[in-house]
């Protein structure tokens, strides 16, 4: 995903996304430890992806708690 699919979700939205992103993070580390990584870049989408949700809500919370 690209940082602008992100930016029209909600905070809720964010959550669940972040969710479904560390449990495919968990399957991917399983299937690079059992070598049957098909895409071994998606490791790489799936972690940045992670960090941009992450750094998103943490932009998010600071904005709402300098109101």
């Amino acid at each position: 995903m690209a940082k602008t699919d992100f930016t029209g979700q909600s905070d809720d939205q964010l959550g669940e996304s972040l969710g479904q992103l560390k449990r495919e993070q968990f399957n991917l580390r399983f299937q690079a430890a059992t070598n049957q990584l098909e895409k071994p870049s998606r490791v790489r989408e799936v972690r940045r992806d992670i960090a941009r949700i992450k750094t998103m809500q943490a932009q998010r919370s600071a904005a709402a708690s300098a109101k």
